[in-house]
């Protein structure tokens, strides 16, 4: 059996009477991309740090590489590979300049990992002499890429590695990161949009600094137990509010241009349901509403674990949150 590239163990860390990390417990396969989905706040930045032997855990342990991240340091940080959530490269350095100065750190050059780097690098490098710091937010991103793969690391740990880029550079982003997993390559990646936990092997929902779950992407939906479905009317502001005071209603939040359903009864044919809330809405006076059955989303079990955890329904979370 393969040791874990990632073993955590009860990992806990507070900031004064804050806790970050409240015991967290998980394992990272060789070869996968493991992705932890969660809002800011969640403890992501917190938990990278502590893989990645920049900060000390309080309680539990850990072990990356089966290396221990606080006695194997040193011997860790040569085959850890790190991008931080914000641009840490030298922005008055030009991009030639800081992909050179990362690989001399590590007793390398750029011309020696150019079959790992090259496809990532060729893209920017056009701009080889443009400083850092005057890049786009793409081109800074592919920069701290290059420079966090330059000494070939065995596991790559991105913090939220997308947030605040375009559409399309997120897009071509997550496209290169499946080139390096089909290289061999551990990633272990943060990000708060959940659209992207599809492109994971696994994911861990993480809020508070405690895991809601660890699975498949398409596995959460499917243990979602709960008729759900989605609806489309009038009064947008108010529709929530109405479908909440559904006698069979466990929680009802917006989501983009409709309003999520779900059944408190388990199991139940959500074609069904979807009569019984249209029903419900024109004896409400609403009778233009469309109502359809759909699959739960990985959207959808987070909002549902947040209410679970919380002790609460997760319609009065969303609610709440809304």
């Amino acid at each position: 059996m393969s040791v874990a590239a990632v073993d955590a163990e009860g990992l806990v860390k507070r900031f004064g009477k804050e806790t970050a990390l409240g015991g967290l417990s998980f394992s990272v396969e060789p070869g996968e991309i493991f992705g932890f989905i969660g809002p800011d706040g969640a403890g992501k930045t917190t938990l990278f740090r502590i893989l990645t032997t920049l900060l000390l855990a309080d309680e539990g342990s850990a072990r990356v590489l089966d290396l221990d991240v606080a006695d194997d340091f040193w011997a860790l940080r040569a085959r850890v590979g790190y991008m931080p959530g914000r641009f840490s490269l030298y922005p008055d350095l030009s991009v030639g300049e800081n992909l050179s100065f990362f690989a001399a750190v590590f007793g390398t050059s750029p011309s020696k990992q150019e079959d790992l780097i090259g496809p990532i690098y060729s893209q920017i490098e056009p701009f080889r002499d443009r400083r850092a710091g005057a890049l786009s937010g793409g081109m800074k991103q592919k920069l701290a890429l290059s420079c966090a793969l330059v000494h070939r690391p065995e596991i790559l740990f991105l913090d939220e590695p997308t947030t605040g880029v375009d559409a399309v550079s997120r897009r071509e982003f997550w496209d290169l990161l499946d080139r390096l997993r089909e290289q061999g390559l551990t990633i272990v990646v943060s990000t708060p949009y959940m659209d992207e936990a599809s492109r994971c092997d696994r994911v861990a929902l993480i809020q508070d600094g405690r895991l809601l779950g660890v699975d498949a992407p398409g596995a959460f939906g499917a243990r979602y137990g709960h008729p759900l479905v989605a609806v489309r009317g009038p009064d947008r502001r108010h529709l929530p509010e109405i479908l909440r005071s559904w006698e069979h209603a466990l929680s009802a939040y917006p989501f983009g241009e409709t309003v999520h359903v779900t059944d408190r009864r388990p199991n139940l044919d959500p074609a069904r349901v979807a009569e019984q809330v249209h029903d419900y809405l024109a004896s409400r006076g609403i009778e233009s509403a469309e109502v359809r059955p759909i699959e739960p989303g990985i959207e959808d079990v987070f909002i549902a674990r947040m209410g679970e955890a919380a002790g609460t329904s997760s319609g009065a979370s969303a609610g709440a949150a809304s």
